[in-house]
């Protein structure tokens, strides 16, 4: 019984220095019934020859120009033209372990649709990866060994974007990659989670994640906080809010003030409290900002704390905990 055909989608753009590692990792899966759509958009180094040679030595590699602009656009292309019943992303300056698609696969073929197969990830940096990405992956990682993904949606993008594999008919329940939504990996997992697809646990790394100072997620506009803090809200909103609770925003700094005006826009009643002395009592947005302590007389409150230090999200927690709330349920935290 042959395999089922894996479709994987890597859109490219300038990353020359890269490209060979990148597919050569892929002509070496131990999992042989794969395709690689690679869509290039718009390069300006030699990127897309280098591939090319590539594409006519192996018929699986199938190379495209992006009819639009951007990461979204080239995905879109590539999911068009794929065949597989299963599909996953792969980013062109990373590298594929050898048993990664082996193991992705068996994993979704064990459990079946409306699963997300996912694995480990290891950065790697000529120049060493540094505490935050660190410790991001260790963050990560520990989700992902208990496939409690979900858990700490809110805080960061809970499944990388080159590590995953889903049936084809769940993407497209999904409609990915359709609304041109940045960061599209984050919307992404929130599609995911919306439609309850469960996430596989794994304890094997699988992919390894270069850190470099121009990566697209050091230095372009669509991944910058003030784009996160959006998506999460907006979500949250479609998700997770619950019409019976009274919305408290926790926190005055930039992504509780980006929180307040997307609820203002929507039309939506909340509290809004914070911890600062300087700020308590003041009118921003039309809303007053209350005590935080004000908190323990708001009735059935469903608390969205966007205070990112965290010394203070300990105590914050501390607090929460002594009033009865509980997590999700009650309180969410966004950092």
């Amino acid at each position: 019984m042959q395999e089922p055909l894996i479709s994987i989608l890597t859109p490219f753009k300038n990353t020359e220095v890269y490209l060979s590692d990148c597919i050569n990792s892929i002509l070496n899966q131990t999992y042989k019934n794969w395709e690689l759509l690679i869509v290039d958009d718009h390069s300006t180094d030699n990127s897309y020859n280098l591939v090319n040679s590539l594409a006519k030595s192996d018929s699986r590699i199938k190379l495209y120009k992006n009819n639009g602009t951007g990461i979204i656009s080239a995905l879109q292309q590539a999911f068009a033209n794929s065949s597989g019943e299963f599909i996953t992303r792969m980013d062109s300056d990373d590298i594929m372990t050898p048993n990664k698609l082996d193991v992705l696969a068996k994993n979704l073929m064990s459990n079946g649709k409306k699963h997300v197969a996912v694995g480990l990830v290891e950065y790697f940096s000529e120049h060493g990866v540094g505490p935050g990405y660190k410790s991001y992956e260790n963050w990560l990682n520990q989700l992902t060994l208990k496939g409690d993904n979900y858990n700490e949606i809110y805080k960061e993008c809970v499944i990388p974007s080159p590590c995953w594999l889903i049936h084809k008919e769940d993407l497209i329940a999904c409609d990915a990659f359709n609304p041109n939504i940045y960061p599209e990996d984050y919307d992404l997992t929130f599609r995911f989670y919306k439609h309850n697809f469960k996430c596989i646990p794994c304890d094997k790394i699988i992919h390894k994640w270069r850190d470099y100072s121009t990566r697209t997620s050091r230095t372009h506009v669509h991944y910058a906080q003030n784009h996160f803090t959006s998506l999460k809200t907006h979500h949250f909103l479609d998700i997770d809010y619950d019409k019976t609770k009274t919305p408290v925003i926790w926190g005055a700094g930039t992504k509780g003030k980006l929180m307040s005006k997307i609820f203002i826009e929507r039309d939506i009643e909340f509290h809004w409290i914070c911890d600062n002395p300087n700020k308590i009592g003041k009118d921003i947005y039309g809303k007053e900002l209350l005590d935080f302590k004000q908190l323990a007389t708001i009735k059935n409150p469903q608390s969205l704390v966007t205070v990112a230090n965290k010394e203070a999200q300990k105590q914050i927690r501390t607090y929460l905990t002594s009033l009865n709330l509980e997590p999700i349920k009650d309180y969410i935290f966004f950092c």
